[in-house]
Protein backbone atom coordinates (compact mmCIF):
# COMPACT_ATOMS: atom_id res chain seq x y z
CA UNK A 1 0.00 0.00 0.00
CA UNK A 2 2.96 2.51 0.84
CA UNK A 3 4.28 1.97 -2.77
CA UNK A 4 0.79 3.03 -4.28
CA UNK A 5 1.44 6.29 -6.55
CA UNK A 6 -0.73 8.79 -4.44
CA UNK A 7 -2.71 9.96 -8.02
CA UNK A 8 -3.88 6.02 -7.83
CA UNK A 9 -5.26 6.56 -3.89
CA UNK A 10 -6.84 9.30 -4.98
CA UNK A 11 -8.37 8.09 -7.69
CA UNK A 12 -9.18 5.08 -5.38
CA UNK A 13 -10.87 7.34 -2.76
CA UNK A 14 -13.07 8.76 -5.87
CA UNK A 15 -14.20 5.93 -6.02
CA UNK A 16 -15.35 5.64 -2.56
CA UNK A 17 -17.67 9.26 -3.75
CA UNK A 18 -19.68 9.47 -0.61
CA UNK A 19 -18.22 12.30 1.86
CA UNK A 20 -18.50 10.56 4.79
CA UNK A 21 -16.47 7.49 3.34
CA UNK A 22 -13.47 9.43 1.59
CA UNK A 23 -12.91 11.57 4.96
CA UNK A 24 -12.64 8.15 6.54
CA UNK A 25 -10.23 6.13 4.30
CA UNK A 26 -8.22 9.70 3.98
CA UNK A 27 -7.08 9.41 7.50
CA UNK A 28 -5.55 6.33 6.72
CA UNK A 29 -2.23 7.96 6.66
CA UNK A 30 -0.17 11.27 5.64
CA UNK A 31 -0.04 10.14 2.29
CA UNK A 32 -4.01 9.47 1.95
CA UNK A 33 -4.75 12.76 2.80
CA UNK A 34 -2.19 14.44 0.46
CA UNK A 35 -4.04 12.24 -2.44
CA UNK A 36 -7.38 13.92 -0.80
CA UNK A 37 -6.28 17.04 -0.99
CA UNK A 38 -4.91 17.18 -4.35
CA UNK A 39 -6.14 14.08 -6.36
CA UNK A 40 -10.08 13.83 -5.19
CA UNK A 41 -12.83 13.88 -8.20
CA UNK A 42 -15.55 13.03 -7.09
CA UNK A 43 -17.30 14.38 -3.31
CA UNK A 44 -21.49 13.30 -3.01
CA UNK A 45 -22.70 14.69 0.06
CA UNK A 46 -25.97 12.70 -0.02
CA UNK A 47 -28.94 11.99 2.96
CA UNK A 48 -29.05 8.29 1.57
CA UNK A 49 -25.18 7.48 2.27
CA UNK A 50 -25.52 8.43 5.64
CA UNK A 51 -28.82 8.66 7.77
CA UNK A 52 -27.29 10.94 10.28
CA UNK A 53 -27.28 13.65 7.74
CA UNK A 54 -30.59 14.44 9.03
CA UNK A 55 -29.22 15.06 13.13
CA UNK A 56 -27.40 17.77 12.01
CA UNK A 57 -28.99 21.30 11.99
CA UNK A 58 -28.78 23.13 8.85
CA UNK A 59 -25.29 25.41 9.86
CA UNK A 60 -23.59 22.20 10.61
CA UNK A 61 -24.72 20.85 7.46
CA UNK A 62 -23.26 23.96 5.67
CA UNK A 63 -19.96 23.71 8.31
CA UNK A 64 -19.64 20.09 7.25
CA UNK A 65 -19.56 20.76 3.57
CA UNK A 66 -17.76 23.95 3.13
CA UNK A 67 -15.06 22.31 5.16
CA UNK A 68 -14.69 19.44 3.53
CA UNK A 69 -14.53 20.71 0.51
CA UNK A 70 -12.26 23.39 0.71
CA UNK A 71 -9.72 20.77 1.74
CA UNK A 72 -9.77 19.94 -1.97
CA UNK A 73 -8.13 21.74 -4.99
CA UNK A 74 -9.42 19.25 -7.70
CA UNK A 75 -13.14 18.60 -7.56
CA UNK A 76 -14.94 17.64 -10.86
CA UNK A 77 -18.28 15.81 -9.98
CA UNK A 78 -19.78 17.36 -7.15
CA UNK A 79 -22.91 16.28 -5.45
CA UNK A 80 -25.00 17.49 -2.75
CA UNK A 81 -28.56 15.58 -2.52
CA UNK A 82 -29.72 16.05 0.72
CA UNK A 83 -33.35 15.90 1.93
CA UNK A 84 -35.22 16.80 4.47
CA UNK A 85 -33.17 20.61 4.87
CA UNK A 86 -34.87 23.63 4.57
CA UNK A 87 -32.67 26.01 2.95
CA UNK A 88 -29.11 26.85 2.78
CA UNK A 89 -27.59 30.69 2.62
CA UNK A 90 -27.15 31.73 -0.45
CA UNK A 91 -23.44 33.07 0.88
CA UNK A 92 -22.14 29.59 1.40
CA UNK A 93 -23.39 28.13 -1.69
CA UNK A 94 -22.18 30.93 -3.64
CA UNK A 95 -18.79 30.69 -2.01
CA UNK A 96 -18.75 26.66 -2.51
CA UNK A 97 -19.22 27.08 -6.66
CA UNK A 98 -16.47 29.70 -6.48
CA UNK A 99 -14.09 27.62 -5.47
CA UNK A 100 -14.59 24.65 -7.10
CA UNK A 101 -16.03 25.98 -10.47
CA UNK A 102 -12.71 26.49 -12.58
CA UNK A 103 -12.57 22.39 -12.80
CA UNK A 104 -16.21 21.04 -11.96
CA UNK A 105 -17.57 19.26 -14.69
CA UNK A 106 -20.43 17.26 -13.18
CA UNK A 107 -22.58 19.43 -10.86
CA UNK A 108 -25.79 17.88 -9.11
CA UNK A 109 -27.53 20.36 -6.72
CA UNK A 110 -31.25 20.06 -5.14
CA UNK A 111 -31.15 22.15 -1.58
CA UNK A 112 -33.31 25.26 -1.76
CA UNK A 113 -31.33 28.41 -1.18
CA UNK A 114 -32.09 31.91 0.43
CA UNK A 115 -31.94 34.17 -1.41
CA UNK A 116 -31.90 32.20 -4.64
CA UNK A 117 -28.70 31.57 -6.18
CA UNK A 118 -28.44 32.14 -9.81
CA UNK A 119 -26.44 29.11 -10.78
CA UNK A 120 -26.14 29.76 -14.28
CA UNK A 121 -24.54 33.19 -13.53
CA UNK A 122 -21.91 31.82 -10.98
CA UNK A 123 -20.76 28.50 -13.02
CA UNK A 124 -21.65 29.82 -17.17
CA UNK A 125 -18.49 30.13 -19.36
CA UNK A 126 -16.66 27.37 -16.94
CA UNK A 127 -15.96 23.53 -18.18
CA UNK A 128 -19.44 21.80 -16.78
CA UNK A 129 -20.54 19.02 -18.33
CA UNK A 130 -23.50 17.97 -16.52
CA UNK A 131 -25.49 20.49 -14.67
CA UNK A 132 -28.50 18.74 -12.53
CA UNK A 133 -30.05 21.47 -10.16
CA UNK A 134 -33.64 21.48 -8.25
CA UNK A 135 -35.78 23.50 -5.64
CA UNK A 136 -34.55 26.28 -7.84
CA UNK A 137 -35.49 29.36 -10.07
CA UNK A 138 -33.74 30.78 -13.63
CA UNK A 139 -34.43 34.25 -14.74
CA UNK A 140 -33.04 36.32 -16.95
CA UNK A 141 -30.51 34.03 -19.08
CA UNK A 142 -28.33 35.91 -21.60
CA UNK A 143 -26.92 33.23 -23.58
CA UNK A 144 -24.05 35.21 -24.57
CA UNK A 145 -22.73 35.64 -21.06
CA UNK A 146 -24.10 32.76 -19.14
CA UNK A 147 -22.87 30.31 -21.61
CA UNK A 148 -22.18 26.92 -21.44
CA UNK A 149 -19.77 25.56 -24.15
CA UNK A 150 -19.18 22.39 -22.63
CA UNK A 151 -22.65 21.33 -21.34
CA UNK A 152 -23.62 18.16 -22.55
CA UNK A 153 -26.77 16.91 -19.86
CA UNK A 154 -29.18 19.42 -17.65
CA UNK A 155 -31.88 18.07 -15.73
CA UNK A 156 -34.14 20.77 -13.78
CA UNK A 157 -36.17 19.17 -11.23
CA UNK A 158 -38.87 21.25 -9.67
CA UNK A 159 -37.21 24.52 -11.20
CA UNK A 160 -39.03 27.80 -11.82
CA UNK A 161 -38.31 29.39 -15.63
CA UNK A 162 -39.86 31.14 -18.41
CA UNK A 163 -40.25 29.32 -21.59
CA UNK A 164 -38.47 32.27 -23.43
CA UNK A 165 -35.56 31.91 -20.92
CA UNK A 166 -35.46 28.00 -21.32
CA UNK A 167 -34.86 28.75 -24.67
CA UNK A 168 -32.26 30.40 -24.24
CA UNK A 169 -30.63 28.34 -21.92
CA UNK A 170 -30.64 26.12 -24.92
CA UNK A 171 -28.97 28.19 -27.22
CA UNK A 172 -26.75 28.56 -24.37
CA UNK A 173 -25.78 25.08 -24.38
CA UNK A 174 -24.29 24.29 -28.27
CA UNK A 175 -23.35 21.10 -27.22
CA UNK A 176 -26.40 19.62 -25.46
CA UNK A 177 -27.57 16.29 -25.88
CA UNK A 178 -29.94 15.21 -22.98
CA UNK A 179 -32.55 17.74 -21.63
CA UNK A 180 -34.53 16.32 -18.74
CA UNK A 181 -37.30 18.44 -17.44
CA UNK A 182 -39.50 17.25 -13.97
CA UNK A 183 -42.04 19.03 -12.61
CA UNK A 184 -41.00 22.09 -13.90
CA UNK A 185 -42.73 25.53 -13.09
CA UNK A 186 -42.87 27.08 -16.76
CA UNK A 187 -43.87 31.04 -16.42
CA UNK A 188 -45.84 32.04 -19.51
CA UNK A 189 -46.23 35.42 -20.74
CA UNK A 190 -49.86 34.95 -22.09
CA UNK A 191 -53.18 32.94 -20.59
CA UNK A 192 -52.53 29.85 -23.25
CA UNK A 193 -49.46 27.39 -21.49
CA UNK A 194 -47.65 27.20 -24.63
CA UNK A 195 -44.18 26.11 -25.14
CA UNK A 196 -41.66 25.74 -28.24
CA UNK A 197 -38.70 23.82 -27.51
CA UNK A 198 -35.62 24.11 -30.48
CA UNK A 199 -32.55 23.04 -30.13
CA UNK A 200 -30.41 21.00 -33.26
CA UNK A 201 -28.34 18.80 -31.39
CA UNK A 202 -30.57 17.25 -28.33
CA UNK A 203 -30.64 13.37 -28.92
CA UNK A 204 -32.19 12.33 -25.42
CA UNK A 205 -35.36 14.14 -23.69
CA UNK A 206 -37.08 13.25 -20.58
CA UNK A 207 -40.39 15.37 -19.66
CA UNK A 208 -42.25 14.49 -16.22
CA UNK A 209 -45.16 15.63 -14.55
CA UNK A 210 -45.83 19.00 -16.87
CA UNK A 211 -49.11 20.43 -18.00
CA UNK A 212 -49.39 22.23 -20.97
CA UNK A 213 -51.74 23.78 -23.38
CA UNK A 214 -49.70 23.13 -26.70
CA UNK A 215 -46.21 21.53 -26.59
CA UNK A 216 -43.84 21.88 -29.63
CA UNK A 217 -40.70 20.32 -29.50
CA UNK A 218 -38.52 21.00 -32.56
CA UNK A 219 -34.89 18.67 -32.60
CA UNK A 220 -33.69 18.00 -35.44
CA UNK A 221 -31.03 14.82 -33.90
CA UNK A 222 -33.23 13.08 -31.39
CA UNK A 223 -32.94 9.73 -30.70
CA UNK A 224 -35.11 9.05 -27.49
CA UNK A 225 -37.85 10.51 -26.22
CA UNK A 226 -39.87 9.87 -22.99
CA UNK A 227 -43.06 11.68 -21.62
CA UNK A 228 -44.18 10.70 -18.33
CA UNK A 229 -47.22 12.15 -16.00
CA UNK A 230 -48.23 14.88 -18.48
CA UNK A 231 -51.36 16.90 -19.21
CA UNK A 232 -51.19 18.16 -22.78
CA UNK A 233 -53.75 19.29 -24.90
CA UNK A 234 -51.46 19.42 -28.32
CA UNK A 235 -48.04 18.01 -28.56
CA UNK A 236 -46.08 18.38 -32.06
CA UNK A 237 -42.40 16.48 -32.34
CA UNK A 238 -40.63 18.15 -35.25
CA UNK A 239 -37.73 15.95 -36.24
CA UNK A 240 -36.00 14.51 -39.33
CA UNK A 241 -36.69 11.03 -38.58
CA UNK A 242 -33.82 9.72 -36.55
CA UNK A 243 -36.07 9.36 -33.50
CA UNK A 244 -35.11 5.63 -31.97
CA UNK A 245 -37.09 5.31 -28.58
CA UNK A 246 -40.40 6.54 -28.18
CA UNK A 247 -41.67 6.06 -24.35
CA UNK A 248 -45.41 7.20 -22.78
CA UNK A 249 -46.54 6.70 -19.80
CA UNK A 250 -49.34 7.73 -18.07
CA UNK A 251 -50.22 11.03 -20.51
CA UNK A 252 -53.07 12.27 -21.38
CA UNK A 253 -52.70 13.92 -24.46
CA UNK A 254 -56.02 14.89 -26.82
CA UNK A 255 -53.91 15.45 -30.30
CA UNK A 256 -50.20 14.36 -30.71
CA UNK A 257 -48.59 15.59 -33.86
CA UNK A 258 -44.94 13.15 -34.64
CA UNK A 259 -45.36 14.08 -38.68
CA UNK A 260 -42.28 12.27 -39.93
CA UNK A 261 -40.53 11.90 -36.61
CA UNK A 262 -41.25 8.07 -36.44
CA UNK A 263 -40.01 6.51 -39.52
CA UNK A 264 -37.00 5.26 -37.97
CA UNK A 265 -38.28 4.18 -34.62
CA UNK A 266 -37.00 1.23 -33.26
CA UNK A 267 -38.51 0.69 -29.67
CA UNK A 268 -42.10 1.63 -29.17
CA UNK A 269 -43.48 1.85 -25.11
CA UNK A 270 -46.83 3.18 -24.51
CA UNK A 271 -48.37 2.42 -21.13
CA UNK A 272 -51.66 4.25 -18.97
CA UNK A 273 -52.58 5.86 -22.61
CA UNK A 274 -55.82 6.70 -24.22
CA UNK A 275 -55.69 6.33 -27.71
CA UNK A 276 -57.91 8.98 -29.73
CA UNK A 277 -58.91 8.57 -32.93
CA UNK A 278 -57.32 6.30 -36.02
CA UNK A 279 -54.60 9.09 -36.29
CA UNK A 280 -52.29 7.47 -33.53
CA UNK A 281 -51.83 4.28 -34.91
CA UNK A 282 -51.86 5.44 -38.58
CA UNK A 283 -48.70 7.50 -37.12
CA UNK A 284 -47.99 4.10 -35.42
CA UNK A 285 -48.05 2.16 -38.59
CA UNK A 286 -44.54 4.29 -40.15
CA UNK A 287 -42.30 3.00 -38.07
CA UNK A 288 -41.43 -0.24 -40.11
CA UNK A 289 -38.53 -0.70 -38.86
CA UNK A 290 -39.71 -1.45 -35.07
CA UNK A 291 -37.80 -4.23 -33.12
CA UNK A 292 -39.62 -3.77 -29.79
CA UNK A 293 -43.66 -2.43 -29.00
CA UNK A 294 -45.03 -2.34 -25.79
CA UNK A 295 -48.69 -1.52 -25.39
CA UNK A 296 -49.50 -1.73 -21.71
CA UNK A 297 -52.95 -0.53 -20.12
CA UNK A 298 -53.74 1.00 -23.49
CA UNK A 299 -57.34 2.11 -23.65
CA UNK A 300 -58.40 3.34 -27.30
CA UNK A 301 -61.78 6.30 -27.12
CA UNK A 302 -63.61 3.81 -29.22
CA UNK A 303 -63.78 -0.05 -27.12
CA UNK A 304 -64.40 -1.45 -30.31
CA UNK A 305 -60.86 -0.86 -31.49
CA UNK A 306 -57.92 -2.63 -30.55
CA UNK A 307 -54.42 -3.43 -32.75
CA UNK A 308 -54.94 -6.11 -33.98
CA UNK A 309 -52.41 -8.86 -34.65
CA UNK A 310 -52.68 -8.86 -38.68
CA UNK A 311 -51.75 -4.84 -38.29
CA UNK A 312 -48.43 -5.32 -36.27
CA UNK A 313 -47.19 -8.02 -38.44
CA UNK A 314 -47.90 -6.20 -41.62
CA UNK A 315 -46.18 -2.70 -40.60
CA UNK A 316 -43.45 -4.64 -38.62
CA UNK A 317 -41.83 -6.93 -40.15
CA UNK A 318 -38.34 -6.34 -37.99
CA UNK A 319 -40.25 -6.41 -34.57
CA UNK A 320 -38.38 -9.44 -32.14
CA UNK A 321 -40.31 -8.11 -28.88
CA UNK A 322 -43.88 -7.38 -27.84
CA UNK A 323 -45.65 -6.63 -25.16
CA UNK A 324 -49.86 -6.46 -25.08
CA UNK A 325 -51.63 -6.28 -22.09
CA UNK A 326 -55.16 -4.72 -22.83
CA UNK A 327 -58.70 -4.08 -20.90
CA UNK A 328 -60.17 -6.82 -23.30
CA UNK A 329 -63.55 -7.37 -23.75
CA UNK A 330 -64.86 -10.67 -25.67
CA UNK A 331 -65.17 -8.95 -29.21
CA UNK A 332 -62.07 -7.29 -28.63
CA UNK A 333 -60.56 -10.78 -28.50
CA UNK A 334 -61.82 -12.40 -31.76
CA UNK A 335 -60.89 -9.20 -33.75
CA UNK A 336 -57.60 -9.11 -32.37
CA UNK A 337 -56.74 -12.36 -33.61
CA UNK A 338 -58.09 -12.07 -37.21
CA UNK A 339 -55.44 -12.68 -40.38
CA UNK A 340 -53.21 -14.78 -41.06
CA UNK A 341 -49.63 -12.97 -40.99
CA UNK A 342 -46.91 -14.45 -39.05
CA UNK A 343 -44.96 -12.54 -36.55
CA UNK A 344 -41.66 -14.83 -37.31
CA UNK A 345 -38.98 -12.36 -35.94
CA UNK A 346 -40.89 -12.12 -32.67
CA UNK A 347 -38.48 -14.09 -29.99
CA UNK A 348 -39.98 -12.69 -26.63
CA UNK A 349 -43.33 -11.77 -26.00
CA UNK A 350 -44.63 -10.52 -22.90
CA UNK A 351 -48.59 -10.55 -21.63
CA UNK A 352 -50.90 -8.78 -19.30
CA UNK A 353 -55.06 -8.38 -17.94
CA UNK A 354 -56.20 -5.85 -15.51
CA UNK A 355 -59.73 -7.86 -15.57
CA UNK A 356 -59.31 -12.06 -16.69
CA UNK A 357 -62.31 -12.99 -18.78
CA UNK A 358 -62.37 -16.85 -20.68
CA UNK A 359 -61.03 -16.31 -23.88
CA UNK A 360 -57.89 -14.75 -22.40
CA UNK A 361 -56.11 -18.18 -22.84
CA UNK A 362 -57.26 -18.30 -26.37
CA UNK A 363 -55.77 -14.73 -27.08
CA UNK A 364 -52.77 -16.22 -25.83
CA UNK A 365 -52.69 -19.18 -27.61
CA UNK A 366 -53.94 -17.35 -30.99
CA UNK A 367 -51.02 -15.54 -30.03
CA UNK A 368 -48.41 -18.59 -29.49
CA UNK A 369 -49.70 -19.64 -32.99
CA UNK A 370 -48.50 -16.15 -35.01
CA UNK A 371 -45.19 -16.65 -33.58
CA UNK A 372 -43.31 -19.53 -34.81
CA UNK A 373 -39.74 -18.50 -33.42
CA UNK A 374 -40.86 -17.90 -30.04
CA UNK A 375 -38.50 -18.28 -27.24
CA UNK A 376 -40.13 -16.53 -24.32
CA UNK A 377 -43.49 -16.13 -22.91
CA UNK A 378 -44.07 -13.62 -19.77
CA UNK A 379 -47.67 -13.25 -18.46
CA UNK A 380 -48.59 -10.78 -15.69
CA UNK A 381 -51.87 -10.89 -13.82
CA UNK A 382 -54.03 -8.87 -12.08
CA UNK A 383 -56.17 -10.92 -9.34
CA UNK A 384 -58.55 -8.74 -6.68
CA UNK A 385 -58.29 -9.69 -3.55
CA UNK A 386 -61.79 -9.99 -2.55
CA UNK A 387 -62.03 -12.83 -4.97
CA UNK A 388 -65.45 -14.73 -6.01
CA UNK A 389 -66.16 -18.33 -6.75
CA UNK A 390 -66.20 -17.23 -10.17
CA UNK A 391 -63.00 -15.77 -10.48
CA UNK A 392 -61.72 -18.62 -8.81
CA UNK A 393 -62.64 -20.58 -11.61
CA UNK A 394 -61.71 -19.11 -14.08
CA UNK A 395 -58.46 -18.87 -12.50
CA UNK A 396 -58.30 -22.15 -12.40
CA UNK A 397 -59.51 -22.48 -16.02
CA UNK A 398 -56.68 -20.64 -17.06
CA UNK A 399 -54.09 -22.10 -15.65
CA UNK A 400 -55.10 -25.37 -16.67
CA UNK A 401 -55.26 -23.84 -20.52
CA UNK A 402 -51.62 -22.39 -20.31
CA UNK A 403 -50.25 -25.74 -18.93
CA UNK A 404 -52.00 -27.71 -21.76
CA UNK A 405 -50.00 -24.50 -23.87
CA UNK A 406 -47.05 -25.73 -21.80
CA UNK A 407 -46.72 -29.14 -22.69
CA UNK A 408 -47.66 -27.95 -26.98
CA UNK A 409 -45.30 -25.12 -26.71
CA UNK A 410 -41.81 -27.05 -25.54
CA UNK A 411 -39.44 -24.78 -27.23
CA UNK A 412 -41.41 -21.66 -25.45
CA UNK A 413 -39.97 -20.58 -21.94
CA UNK A 414 -43.37 -20.09 -19.85
CA UNK A 415 -43.13 -17.67 -16.76
CA UNK A 416 -46.21 -16.16 -15.17
CA UNK A 417 -46.54 -13.37 -12.13
CA UNK A 418 -49.74 -12.80 -10.45
CA UNK A 419 -50.05 -9.28 -8.54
Amino acid sequence: MERLPVEVIGNILSQLGAARDVVIASATCRKWREAFRCHLRTLSFNSDDWPSYHTLSTSQLEILIIQTVFQTTGLQDLSILIEYVDEFSASMVIALLMYTRGTLRRLCYNVRTTPNVNILEVCGRQKLETLDIAHSSITGVESNYQRFSCLKSLSLSDVSISALDLNLLLTACPKIESLDLIDPEIAMSDTHATIELSCPTLKSVYIEAMSLDKFILEVESLERLHLKDCVLDFFELVGKGTLKQFKIDDVTVIHLDTGEALENLEVLDISNFTIIGPKFCQMMSRSSKLRSLRLWDVLFDNEDEIVDLETIAVCFPLLSHLSLSYDLIDRAILCSLQGSSQLENVIAMELGWTMITELFSDWVEGLLKRCPNLRKLLIHGLISEAKTQEEYTMLANFTSSIVQLMRKYVHVDFQICYE
